[in-house]
């Protein structure tokens, strides 16, 4: 079980799984996002790596807003994403905590033990859901709010939430994916995507981005409406 966004993380996540075997139910949400261009994406991504099943499931989020990324709120831009920031407006309250609730949902319908997540501690936007203690605490209230869990205590079928990129820099986790072949013009990560999905070069994801290629060597095969550079 794996949380697809059709970004660059996870797409490499899905590699990773993939290139060890496992058999992936994939999972994306069209959540009021203003970049549903990643569904696309995701779509396109899924049926590339042949997944067993790729569910696409709706939360709006636009309900609640309190993100430039669920709400008329402006994406900032240009920020210097090498110097500490407090928490930005591009953090979506407890996206990842909903997002595994509903994983952890589907992994237990469909008896799986694994499930994957591609946050990542390092180079991040400074959201507090991507952090290894959040991580290790979901896992901890998974193993004691579902049936698996309690049947299971001590076994090696508790759930276990994967997060192999978690310590990776950028470069890294490019560099693994291009190792195991993603094709990353597939992948989006633009927070303020033009209307044909071409990245703007300019918010922290952007930034995050191309300085990991730039730091790899490589350039970035997606598309961006603007010439961007790290």
């Amino acid at each position: 079980m794996l949380l697809l966004s059709g970004g660059l993380d996870s797409t490499t996540l899905l590699a990773l799984a993939t290139s060890e075997d496992y058999a992936v139910h994939a999972l994306s949400f069209r959540y009021g996002q203003r970049h549903a261009t990643e569904i696309a994406a995701a779509r396109k991504i899924a049926a590339a790596y042949g997944v067993v099943q790729h569910v696409v499931t709706d939360i709006d989020l636009r309900a609640f807003g309190g993100s430039a990324l669920t709400s008329s709120i402006e994406v900032p831009k240009d920020r210097p994403v090498d110097q500490a920031h407090d928490i930005p407006v591009t953090y979506v309250p407890a996206r990842n905590t909903i997002f595994l609730s509903f994983a952890l949902a589907w992994a237990e319908v469909l008896g799986a033990s694994d499930i994957f997540i591609g946050v990542n501690a390092l180079d991040y936007s400074g959201y507090p859901d991507c952090r290894p203690e959040f991580i290790a605490a979901f896992e901890q209230m998974a193993r004691l709010a579902t049936r698996v869990g309690v049947e299971s205590e001590g076994s090696d079928s508790q759930v276990r939430i994967r997060t192999p990129l978690i310590e990776m820099s950028k470069r890294q986790i490019i560099e693994t994916g291009v190792r195991l072949g993603v094709d990353y013009g597939m992948t989006t990560s633009c927070y303020d995507p033009g209307p044909d999905g071409a990245g703007c070069g300019h918010c922290d994801a952007c930034q995050l981005r191309l300085r990991g290629f730039a730091e790899a060597g490589l350039t970035d095969p997606a598309a961006y409406a603007i010439e961007a550079s790290a």
